[in-house]
């Protein structure tokens, strides 16, 4: 394909217009490179938009329709702009390969973060490429730990508007009875892992602020149908312990914008007797789904104490010999 420019003016000149059309911290520009493959730059109303030339030219057409339509509305949504995209025939979807062997760094504002081995730096690159990402591996790899680090990094960049933590409230085979409290309160213990790693990266009283305005969300599982996530950075830690039903219906609640992080780890399904497993099934439908990244991890990519290392690998060793 050939690089090719597009340059033009929007008329007539507003200011008002303008701010509408690029949406806040130019979030729907954002998009349309995202989802078209183009480049686009703007001072004032004359805009610079570099790609393939047909794409090129259909961003032109988009961004030109877009701006008509900001005279009737002063505030155009994530909703129309996918509508302009997906009518333009150029939609575009990030392949589940292009890793190039760059270093990935992940920085927050308390730790700057280094992936570790080659299945780290590949599940990095997945979160930052593309919409849906599943990390699936055993205990002790960084599944989770990434994944936080990067919603935060997002958050902080404003790539996103908030930080939504899910998680089935299933027992590890015990039964825990009757929880006190509010329904935050009630699910907080599944989400100690995930409260730990944000208050690592941004310090207690921030990640409470940030809750008490809604901006870090804490949402169980059976709570999110219905919803839809715009603009968000959602992780789905232990999906193992989904069912079929539940996971297609997260699956179908990621919005325009989003960024969704499926983690579990198949050997530690703890569903009750007869249930299938969610995460389970998912991977084997969506296989050769487009613009899903897929990151496996093993024993090998264990970073906590090194006999968890060895506990992995006896347990697989035993699970090969008795299957």
């Amino acid at each position: 394909m050939s690089a090719d420019t597009r340059e033009f003016q929007l008329e007539p000149a507003d200011t008002e217009r303008l701010a509408a059309l690029c949406g806040q911290f130019d979030e729907h520009l954002k998009h349309i490179e995202k989802r078209m493959g183009v480049r686009i730059g703007y001072r004032g109303h004359h805009f610079r938009i570099t790609g393939d030339g047909e794409a090129a030219t259909a961003a032109m057409e988009v961004l030109k329709h877009l701006y008509r339509e900001t005279e009737a509305s002063d505030d155009i949504s994530p909703d129309t702009v996918h509508l302009f995209i997906r009518e333009s025939g150029f939609e575009r979807l990030p392949e589940t390969s292009g890793y190039d062997g760059a270093q990935q760094v992940i920085e927050t504002p308390r730790l700057k973060i280094q992936p570790r081995g080659d299945n780290q730096q590949r599940y990095v690159h997945a979160i930052r490429t593309h919409d849906i990402n599943f990390g699936v591996g055993p205990a002790g790899t960084g599944k989770t730990w990434l994944a936080v680090a990067c919603a935060v990094e997002a958050l902080q960049a404003e790539e996103v508007k908030r930080v939504m933590l899910v998680r089935p409230a299933v027992e590890a085979g015990e039964k825990l009875g009757f929880l006190p409290g509010d329904l935050s309160q009630k699910v907080d213990p599944y989400l100690k892992p995930l409260y730990d790693a944000l208050y690592e990266m941004l310090g207690f009283e921030q990640v409470n602020r940030l809750i008490e305005r809604g901006v870090i969300e804490i949402a169980p599982l059976a709570f999110m149908r219905g919803r839809t996530l715009n603009n968000s950075f959602i992780i789905l830690d232990e999906s193992q312990n989904t069912t079929r039903e539940q996971m297609k219906m997260f699956l179908t609640r990621i919005g325009f914008g989003s960024t969704a992080i499926i983690t579990g780890d198949i050997t530690q399904i703890d569903l009750p007797r007869g249930q299938h497993s969610g995460l389970e099934h998912c991977l084997r439908v969506l296989r050769e789904v487009k613009g899903i990244g897929i990151t496996y991890f093993g024993a090998e990519d264990v970073v906590r104490h090194p006999l968890v290392q060895r506990i992995v690998e006896a347990y697989d060793d035993w699970d090969d010999r008795n299957a």
